[in-house]
This record gives C-alpha cells, structure tokens and sequence, in this order.
C-alpha cells in the first residue's frame, strides 16, 4: 500500500464517500426554457393543436408558444430567413419546433440542430440555414434515428418531430447520431434574401434582408416602384408607400394606414432591387 492509502481505509464510511463525491464535477442541468412552434400549417384546422396535444402529454408543465404558424408555406428557403430574424429574441434553451416540410414522407433527413445554446427539430431542407450560418459559435446537427410505432407518410410534425422536440424538453439527449456530411446545407443561397418572404396581418411586406446591410437613405425598386426609407408611418401622408426597418431588424415594406399588399400587389417571392 503507498502511504496515504491506510489513512484513507481508517476513516469512517460515510466520510469517504463525501470526500468522493465533492471531487466529482458539478454538471449543471437547465430545463428548457418554452417550446416554441414555428410552422406553415396556418391558423385554421387540426394539425396545431394536435401537435400542442402531443407536446402537453410528453413534455407537461413546458411552456408552449406560437410564434408563426403562418410561414410560408411550402417554402423552407423564405422561412429560413424569417426564422433566423426572430431567434434571436428568444433564451438559451429554448427549443424550436420547426415544420415547414414540403418534402414530408421523401427522401430529405429529419434533424436536431443545437445552435448557440437553443434546439431546432425539424427537416433538414434548408430551413435551418441561415440560423446555421449566422451563428457565431459551432454548430452540431443529429440524423433523428428515433421512429414512433406509426409514422404518418405525411404528418411528421406530429408523430416524428413532435415527440423529438419533447425529449429534449425532458432533458433526454438527441435521439440520433452526430450528422457526418452537409446534406442540408444550402450554401448557394445568398446572407440575405432580396424577396419578399412575408406578409403579416396588416398587410405589410417583409424581406429576407437585414436592415444594417444595406444604407439607410437606399431606395428601393418593388413591382415598378421606387419608395425611400422612412423611420415609421406617421413620418409620411396616409396612403404613402416605404420601406423601414421593423422591430426585427428586417428591412420592411409597407403603406401608412394602408395594406402595401394590396396597393402595391406583393406576393411572397416579389423581388427588391436597391437602385440608389
């Protein structure tokens, strides 16, 4: 035996096991902080609140919350740059319900992305591109290996990312393994998005286009118009078309007491041109 040995051998159990114990790491575990749904499946029918339902038996006592469920639909490259643009406003651990899955049921992978401290569960089409990109720390993605004992062909919000997104919400580790290629990646499309990508209540028109890129006195060529920059509605005559920044940093389209949708006939997909 070396010399400290018979010391510690002579000391009263339970002493030596608190000596164990306090040279052991501490592992700090935070439950997360919401749940948060961003998806295309709009205001109206079932698949919202199937979803909520699943989530409330699996992962009771999380928080739940709406962020869009009015993406654009069937369109992962438009909602990548709107998702990137609302992230942000959300805590470390939050995790990011994502579902905006034209390809459901085919070939495109189904992913967990853990990207500066928050979760994303969700295909892996593209839609978690810009939150990838942007992010200023490493990245990791995981192939979801994990399948329930019915998976729907079609509804895989429900029956595949659902039940993922409440296993991490249990403070479980992602069902999967580490991705080892780029799959999903989509390193063709631009840091920012000269289109609309979407159009909310009002009626005003958002960009996939970050406000501090571009000069504040640009103006803006859209569907044979040219509007200049304004700091908000009232800065202008009712019924004037502009551009401004919004609460999201988004380089926003709209009509002061007005719908820029309807007077200036935008779509989702409407290109933006700086032209001065």
């Amino acid at each position: 035996m070396g010399a400290l040995e018979p010391q510690i051998a002579k000391r009263p159990r339970a002493q030596r096991i608190s000596r164990k114990l306090d040279a052991l790491p501490i592992i700090a575990v935070r439950l997360p902080e919401m749940i948060v749904l961003f998806t295309d499946f709009g205001l109206e029918g079932p698949y919202t609140g199937q979803i909520k339902a699943l989530l409330h038996q699996q992962a009771p006592g999380v928080p739940i919350v709406d962020l869009f469920a009015d993406a654009p639909i069937g369109n992962p490259k438009a909602s990548a740059y709107l998702l990137a643009a609302y992230a942000g406003w959300f805590p470390a651990t939050t995790i990011f319900l994502c579902i905006v899955d034209p390809g459901v049921g085919g070939t495109r992978p189904a992913i967990i992305l853990a990207a500066e401290g928050r979760w994303y569960v969700g295909p892996g089409n593209g839609l978690f591109e810009l939150i990838q990109r942007r992010a200023e720390e490493k990245t990791r993605s995981w192939d979801i290996k994990w399948k329930p004992d019915r998976l729907s062909a079609s509804f895989h919000g429900r029956d595949l990312f659902a039940p993922v997104a409440a296993m991490l919400a249990r403070g479980e580790p992602p069902p999967g393994r580490l991705r080892e290629d780029d799959a999903e990646r989509r390193p063709d499309w631009p840091d920012d998005l000269f289109e609309i990508v979407y159009l909310d209540h009002f009626g005003n028109a958002m960009t996939g286009v970050r406000s501090a890129t571009i000069p504040s006195d640009a103006k803006l060529l859209v569907v044979g118009r040219v509007l200049e920059h304004a700091r908000t509605f009232s800065d202008l005559p009712v019924g004037s078309p502009f551009w401004y920044e919004n609460s999201n940093g988004l380089v926003e389209i709209a009509v002061n007491q007005g719908r820029a949708d309807g007077k200036l006939g935008l779509t989702i997909g409407t290109p933006v041109q700086i032209v001065a």
